[in-house]
């Protein structure tokens, strides 16, 4: 039998990763350069591959370092959580967290899974309202720990992701080229809503807000009714909903901002571990892709990734 991966070894690694030099990492890991330096070549004598070519002065993940960070991820979590089950000395007590309905459906299941497991004895208490709710609920101590959409309103986040913000309709109706344009959107104050606007306005379309609400669920089931376009993060995606681009008329959109914002926790060890939870989980979650076959090709998104949106692609179901 093949002799395991040495975690420590995979700690170093993921480490130089997330620092971005040997030397950072060797701060991290309380080594020497040399000795990290060591720890790579093992590694890459056991793995059979090199997992670092040089780009001038810098050091950069080969295609096979790109693929064991992932495992060197998740084989480090389940050691984690693996040692977690067995602590006597575990967490324990509530944490409270605040996530918009935008994010939840696709994020929080993967978030609460991770966390539970490593910290069964933690209670979450979870709230979802829109992020300028959230920051106040911050600011005013009734909540440990928010994902929120970087936005003006609000302080600074800690950003852990950037998605692609589109223009979404129905696949099963042609609502986007109606002369004047029906639109489903957040509150007045939302930014994705002035910015949707805006453009509009610059492109000279002609549209009318026919519904809005704080609930994402309600923006959804007027867009998936064919009832209105709306203005959706790629998170946000549903099956049966149509993404639009340029060819449809509608201008690409800026990245929208997915950050943390901490309270002030009586128990900040509790909100780091969750903190820490929701980058890896954000930073591992991707959306589903297929097309004919229920996943959505995200060839379109892609291209938005690129701020170039291809003609409309169609997302029937996944």
């Amino acid at each position: 039998m093949a002799a395991p991966l040495d975690l420590d070894q995979l700690h170093t690694f993921i480490s130089i990763v997330d620092t971005g030099s040997f030397t950072r990492a060797a701060d991290e890991v309380h080594r020497t350069q040399s000795a990290v330096s060591m720890q790579m070549r093992r590694l890459e004598d056991r793995i059979g591959k090199a997992l670092f070519e040089k780009e001038g002065r810098m050091n950069k993940l080969t295609e096979e370092g790109e693929r064991l960070l992932t495992y060197a991820r998740r084989l480090l979590h389940l050691n984690r959580e693996t040692l977690a089950a067995f602590d006597d000395k575990a967490l324990e007590g509530t944490v409270r967290i605040g996530v918009p309905d935008d994010y939840a459906d696709r994020f929080l299941p993967e978030i609460m899974a991770r966390f539970s497991r490593s910290n069964p004895r933690v209670e979450l208490s979870v709230l979802c309202e829109p992020t300028v709710n959230l920051a106040d609920q911050i600011r005013r101590g009734n909540l440990d720990i928010a994902l929120v959409t970087e936005c003006v309103d609000t302080r600074p986040s800690e950003i852990v992701r950037n998605e692609p913000l589109l223009w979404v309709s129905s696949a099963s109706h042609m609502v986007h080229e109606e002369t004047i344009l029906p639109m489903a959107f957040g509150r007045p104050t939302c930014q994705w809503r002035q910015m949707a606007t805006d453009l509009l306005q610059a492109s000279g379309r002609e549209y009318r807000v026919l519904f809005t609400s704080w609930s994402a669920n309600v923006i959804t089931a007027a867009v998936l009714a064919g009832l209105a376009v709306s203005v959706l993060p790629e998170c946000a995606l549903r099956p049966g909903m149509r993404v639009l681009g340029e060819a449809d008329g509608f201008g690409a959109l800026p990245d929208c901002k997915i950050g943390i914002l901490r309270g002030h926790s009586s128990r900040p060890e509790i909100v780091d571990a969750l903190a820490r939870h929701i980058s890896e989980s954000l930073d591992n979650i991707s959306v589903p892709l297929t097309e004919e076959s229920g996943t959505f090709d995200f060839a379109a998104l892609a291209a938005a990734r690129g701020r170039r949106l291809k003609p409309s692609h169609i997302m029937p179901g996944w």
